[in-house]
C-alpha cells in the first residue's frame, strides 16, 4: 500500500523549531538557535550621571578649555574615525551559500557547481544560477535571484543603496548547532581601532561576545565587553542626565558642570594627592559636562523618534516596527553604531536551525534577516556613512532534493538536515562615494558537489582564522593591512603575500571617517 507523506506546514517567524533528531535544548544558545528564546532586555546605564534629568531642546557647547581637557581625558569621538561595523549572528545553522549568496569553484562565483551540488544547496535543476534568469548582481556580490536574503534586502534598501554596495563570500566550515564556534569578530574590530562616543561595543545578547557565538579567546578585552542592546528603551536608557537640565536649560547646565569641574580642580590643587586621583576626578566632571552637552536631549538617541528609521518615510512603517522585535533590535543596534555612539554591534537572530522537512520556514526567516540587513545598509546610505556588514551562522543545512512546491516553498528543495560541509559567511560593504572596487568577490571555494574545499583558504576549516580573515578585510578597507600582523600577533594567515590573496576590496577611505 502506498502511503503519501504529508508535507509539514511552514512555521511563522518567531515560532520555535522542534526537531526529532535534536535533544531538548538545555543551554541559552540552544534555546536561541531553536527560536525558543529571544532574550529579555537589560539596561546598562551610565550610573555616574545622576546630576542630570529631563531634557530641553537647546544648543550648548563646551568651552575651549573643556574641549582641551576632553581630549586629554581620552573621551572618544563618534566612531573613532573608523568604518562602522555590524554583524548578524544567525543562530542555528542558516543556509548562506547557493540558495542565497552564490559560491563557486576555484574560479570564483561564476565557476558554477554541479547540478548535484546545487541540489544539495536546495536548488532544483530548473533554478540553477548558470541560467541568467536566476542570477542577480545588483549588490555587486552575486546572489541567486530568488534568494530570501536578497528579497528582504531590496524591501529595505533603495536602488541607489544597492548600487553603492559590494560584497564577498567566504567558504568556511563551522560546527552545527552550537554557540561554541568562535565566530564573533567584534573584539578584533575594536582592537583594529573602532570605538564609539558612548560605548565601544554593543550586542543584542547578554553574553561575552554580545551574540550567540563565542568570540575568539585571544581577542577578548574585558574593558570593551559589549553592552546589551536589543530594543529602543535600551538605547535611550544609556544616558540619564538627571534633574539639572529639568531645572536649567541645556546650555546653563553645561556651564554649571564646567564650574563644578573648575572648583574641584582648584580644591584638588590645594591638597596633597596623586596625579592619578586628580586625573580621575577631573575627567569625571569633564565627561559629565560632555554628556550634558551632547545628550541633554536623550530623544536624539531614540530609534523610534528617528524619521529615517520609523514613520511614513522611514525604513520601517510604524505598524510593522511596533509588531516586530527583530526590527526593533536591528534599529537599536544600527542607530548606535551608525551614529558613532558605538564602534561595532552584533545582532543575533534566533531560529535558523530550520531543517524542518519543508522549505517555507527557512524562506520566511531568510527574508526577515534580509530585511534587517537591508535596513542597516539603507540607514548608512541615509546618513552617508560607510558600513561593513558581516553575516555568519553556526554550521549550515542541506537538502535531499525533495521539492516543496507550496507557495512559501517556492518550488525549491526542502531543508532536511544539518550539514557543516555547505557552510559559508559573507560580508557587504556600503560606500556613499560609490560601489567599492572588488579585487575578488569570493574567498576560498567549494568543490563541485557543494562541499567546502578545506584547503582553499586559511578560513575554510578554522573559525578562528575565519575571524582573522574578516579583520584583515576590515583593516584593508582603511589601507591598514600592513599593520595586521603587528596588531594580531600569532595569526594564521601567513605572510603579506598570502594575506593579499584574502583581501576582497581596494582601500575604501583616505584619512578618517566621522568627526
Amino acid at each position: 500500500m502506498f502511503i503519501r507523506k504529508t508535507r509539514k506546514k511552514p512555521l511563522a517567524n518567531g515560532s520555535p523549531l522542534l526537531h526529532d533528531d535534536h535533544g531538548k535544548p538545555k543551554t541559552r544558545r540552544e534555546f536561541i538557535a531553536q527560536g525558543l528564546m529571544a532574550g529579555s532586555a537589560t539596561v546598562f546605564g551610565a550610573s555616574v550621571f545622576s546630576l542630570f534629568g529631563n531634557p530641553r531642546m537647546a544648543a550648548a557647547e563646551l568651552s575651549p578649555e573643556l574641549q582641551t581637557l576632553k581630549e586629554n581625558c581620552g573621551i572618544a569621538v563618534k566612531g573613532a574615525g573608523k568604518i562602522p561595523f555590524i554583524c548578524f549572528d544567525l543562530a542555528g545553522g542558516a543556509n548562506i551559500a547557493g540558495s542565497n549568496v552564490l559560491m563557486g569553484q576555484d574560479g570564483g562565483q561564476m565557476n558554477f557547481l554541479s547540478t548535484a551540488g546545487y541540489n544539495k544547496l536546495g536548488l532544483p535543476g530548473d533554478m540553477l544560477p548558470n541560467d541568467p534568469a536566476f542570477l542577480n548582481t545588483d549588490l555587486g556580490l552575486a546572489f541567486h535571484s530568488d534568494s530570501g536574503f536578497l528579497r528582504g534586502i531590496v524591501q529595505s534598501a533603495s536602488a541607489g543603496t544597492l548600487a553603492a554596495t559590494n560584497g564577498a563570500i567566504i567558504a568556511a566550515r563551522s560546527e552545527n548547532d552550537t554557540g561554541n564556534n568562535p565566530h564573533n569578530p567584534m573584539y578584533g574590530i575594536h582592537r583594529a581601532g573602532a570605538d564609539g562616543l558612548l560605548l565601544s561595543l554593543v550586542g543584542s545578547q547578554s553574553s561575552e561576545s554580545g551574540g550567540n557565538s563565542l568570540a575568539p579567546m585571544n581577542l577578548i578585552d574585558p574593558k570593551a565587553r559589549p553592552t546589551k542592546i536589543d530594543r529602543p528603551s535600551d538605547v535611550t536608557g544609556l544616558v540619564d542626565v538627571g534633574d539639572l537640565i529639568g531645572i536649567l536649560d541645556q546650555q546653563d547646565a553645561v556651564a554649571v558642570m564646567e564650574s563644578i569641574q573648575r572648583i574641584s580642580d582648584a580644591k584638588m590643587n590645594q591638597i596633597t594627592t596623586s596625579d592619578v586621583v586628580k586625573d580621575l576626578v577631573q575627567c569625571g566632571y569633564v565627561k559629565s559636562a560632555d554628556l550634558a552637552d551632547q545628550f541633554g536631549n536623550p530623544a536624539s538617541l531614540d530609534p523610534i523618534a528617528d524619521p529615517d528609521i520609523v514613520g511614513p518615510a522611514g525604513i520601517f512603517s510604524s505598524s510593522e516596527f511596533d509588531g516586530n522585535r527583530e526590527y526593533q533590535k536591528t534599529a537599536s543596534v544600527m542607530k548606535l553604531v551608525l551614529e558613532g555612539y558605538a564602534g561595532a554591534g552584533t545582532i543575533t537572530m534566533g531560529g535558523y536551525d530550520y531543517h524542518t522537512g519543508e522549505r517555507g520556514t527557512g524562506e520566511r526567516r531568510d527574508e526577515q534577516a534580509g530585511r534587517c540587513m537591508g535596513a542597516c545598509l539603507e540607514y548608512a546610505a541615509r546618513k552617508q556613512i560607510p558600513l561593513m556588514l558581516y553575516v555568519f551562522s553556526d554550521g549550515s543545512v542541506s537538502s535531499n532534493g525533495r521539492i516543496d512546491d507550496s507557495i512559501d516553498g517556492r518550488g525549491k528543495g526542502e531543508w532536511t538536515g544539518d550539514n557543516q560541509q555547505t557552510a559559508a559567511s559573507f560580508f557587504l560593504v556600503y560606500n556613499p562615494a560609490g560601489r567599492p572596487t572588488a579585487i575578488r568577490n569570493q574567498i576560498g571555494h567549494m568543490r563541485a558537489d557543494a562541499s567546502v574545499e578545506t584547503a582553499s583558504s586559511p578560513a575554510a576549516n578554522n573559525v578562528n582564522q575565519l575571524v582573522q580573515t574578516v579583520l584583515l578585510n576590515y583593516m584593508a578597507l582603511h589601507g591598514e593591512q600592513g599593520d595586521f600582523s603587528s596588531r594580531f600577533m600569532g595569526h594564521g594567515l601567513g605572510n603579506s603575500a598570502s594575506q593579499d590573496r584574502l583581501i576582497a576590496f581596494e582601500n575604501l577611505v583616505n584619512g578618517t571617517i566621522g568627526s
